[in-house]
């Protein structure tokens, strides 16, 4: 887990080191343990490196290989980098290092961009050929790695996060339209390429991506899970579709703890959660860190879940970490850095939960797994179930996971920015897209492909980052997905949501942790704004670069910082919040 940047021309000029080193510094807490730089006249390469696997000099970064003609750097893991070295060295490639930094290098050469595909694993990479001049950039198939772009003039630039790309300068910072409608309608989700910021974009999950010197780029989509049972699974039984489950997971977190580092589990006492601590004490023995993060309760909601999770860490032996956060006295003065971590607004309240419990979390170990995407994957939400009901389609979807409706939209926003109902017109085109047929797989697909990506992961990677913290999400090993697409939708939704998954939980972890309510990271200070955080949020809000902004309909503002409790989401979350988010995320950017 590390940082990335660097910086190809296309009109002749040079890169200079204090463009790559305004990058690099930008990134330093995704990569506090080394720092290397590259430059060939037009290529520049810079990383900050967090290290996990071969922690010697060896696998330092930008990494190069005179003999080959290739340079990387890159970000992230590759779980089967033991396995793919012999057959590499089988081909007459010699080694250096012990990590998997060479094996992505190796692969490369040997196969090309496709050697993507061959990869278990997250990781955003770029390589330059210095013989035939060509920059690849490479993004996993679920997005789990970052790896944002931006034309500047005369070339193209490319980060592990926005910030870098801002620190460097040359980027058009103005609002993006369309980002903005997907931002306040779609839950905050801005799918890619987009991103809220107009000079910079994202490069898609699952996609590689050759710039030439001269400047021509072209893409291709390398992963595409297919959705719906097939003919020769269709007489697989409920009890033969559980087993295959839990025998992928297992694979996955097994997988997961390759590292030259101790592995730790974020256990929030969720059956997701309490899996991968199950899993992972079935690996090691029950030598394990867990942690767990909980607030104070606000009126009727529960501020923490510690009684599952101690359950799970009671039954499974493992050294449990319990972090209480108060709001008033560890909350709102960690929110500026909480905001300044984040490479694009994200409204999710559980943000400031996640970079609290990180910050802790880091104190003890360097990696840990995380229960991310097993309701994007098996069907856990709330909107899944009447997804089921015959004639179900988009329009139900969007009722249901939409934070607001096209008209009340704009009402909102400032009228420069009233230009088409983006979010909804995504929503139809992800539905009518031919590989799933079901309302439901349609809706699965559209969540682990797209609002996964750039909600809960997005989220994982950037709070843990903020403190050196490397997160990594079993259930969204490819294989995994895939398996989990097969599966029929009314073993996924039905039961009131992740029912397969759920009777796997059954073979390993207690019934009380899977029959309880279903829960989710509770930070209700965020919910129901009051008391201090209102205050903070009036401060934002009432600002006078917000004023000038105008990016809000003011009498919109005001009628939320009066009544904040009555201005709630479909999904729960709070409308003055999101608009608070956006503002305040702008305002740490120097926007």
């Amino acid at each position: 887990m590390c940082g990335l940047a660097g910086e190809l021309k296309f009109d002749g000029g040079f890169v200079t080191f204090d463009g790559l080193t305004s990058m690099a510094d930008a990134m330093a807490a995704r990569g506090p343990d080394a720092q290397g730089t590259y430059v060939q006249s037009d290529i520049g390469l810079a990383h900050r490196r967090l290290s996990i696997i071969d922690l010697s000099d060896r696998a330092q970064q930008p990494m190069h290989d005179p003999s080959l003609g290739l340079t990387i750097v890159f970000n992230g893991a590759i779980y089967n980098y033991k396995e793919l070295r012999p057959e590499l060295e089988a081909k007459g490639y010699k080694f250096y290092s012990d990590g998997d930094t060479e094996v992505i290098l190796k692969a490369f050469h040997a196969w090309g961009e496709a050697c993507v595909e061959r990869f278990h694993g997250m990781f955003a990479f770029a390589i330059w050929d210095r013989g035939n001049r060509t920059l690849t950039l490479a993004r996993d198939r679920l997005g789990i790695k970052p790896l944002y772009l931006a034309p500047i003039r005369g070339g193209l630039r490319f980060a592990s996060n926005m910030q870098a790309l801002l620190a460097a300068g040359g980027v058009d910072t103005e609002i993006d339209p369309v980002a903005l409608n997907h931002y306040m309608n779609f839950h905050a989700v801005v799918p890619a390429p987009y991103t809220i910021v107009s000079g910079v974009r994202k490069l898609p999950p699952a996609t590689t991506m050759t710039v030439t010197a001269d400047g021509k780029q072209t893409q291709r989509r390398y992963w595409e899970p297919v959705y719906g049972t097939p003919d020769e699974d269709l007489r697989v039984s409920e009890d033969e579709w559980r087993d295959r489950v839990l025998d992928a997971l297992r694979v996955a977190v097994q997988r997961r703890l390759v590292a030259d580092v101790p592995v730790g589990v974020l256990l929030s006492g969720g059956v997701d959660s309490s899996m991968i601590t199950a899993l992972v004490a079935e690996q090691t023995g029950g030598n394990l860190d867990t942690f767990s993060v909980g607030f104070e309760t606000v009126g009727n909601e529960q501020g923490d879940e510690f009684r599952y999770s101690d359950v799970i860490a009671e039954k499974f032996g493992t050294r449990h970490h319990k972090i209480q956060v108060n709001s008033r006295e560890r909350l709102l003065p960690s929110l500026p850095g909480c905001i300044a971590s984040m490479s694009e607004p994200m409204v999710s309240h559980d943000c400031i939960g996640f970079y609290l419990l990180s910050q802790e979390v880091a104190k003890n170990v360097k990696v840990v797994q995380s229960g991310q995407g097993a309701d994007e994957v098996f069907g856990g939400y709330h909107w899944y179930p009447p997804l089921m009901e015959k004639g179900a389609g988009s329009a139900d979807y969007a009722r249901l996971f939409r934070d607001r409706t096209h008209e009340e939209f704009l009402s909102v926003v400032h009228p420069r920015y009233r230009n088409g109902d983006h979010a909804g017109q995504f929503i139809e085109e992800m539905f009518d897209k031919p590989g799933a047929s079901s309302a439901v797989d349609k809706a699965l697909r559209l969540d682990t492909t797209v609002m996964l990506v750039d909600d809960p992961v997005k989220r994982v990677d950037n709070m843990t980052m903020a403190w050196s913290l490397e997160a990594r999400v079993p259930f969204l090993d490819h294989e995994l997905v895939e398996l989990a697409a097969k599966v029929p939708p009314e073993l996924k939704a039905g039961h009131g949501g992740k029912h397969i998954l759920k009777e796997a939980a059954r073979k390993i972890v207690p019934s009380e942790v899977i029959d309880r309510p279903k829960g989710y990271f509770p930070v209700p200070a965020l919910k129901y704004i009051q008391g201090d955080t209102l205050d903070y949020v009036r401060g934002v809000m009432d600002s006078q670069k917000a004023r000038e902004r105008e990016l809000f309909d003011r009498a919109y503002v005001d009628q939320l910082l009066d009544k904040p409790e009555e201005q709630i989401t479909p999904l729960g979350g709070s409308k003055l919040w999101q608009v608070t988010l956006l503002e305040a995320w702008l305002q740490t950017n120097g926007l």
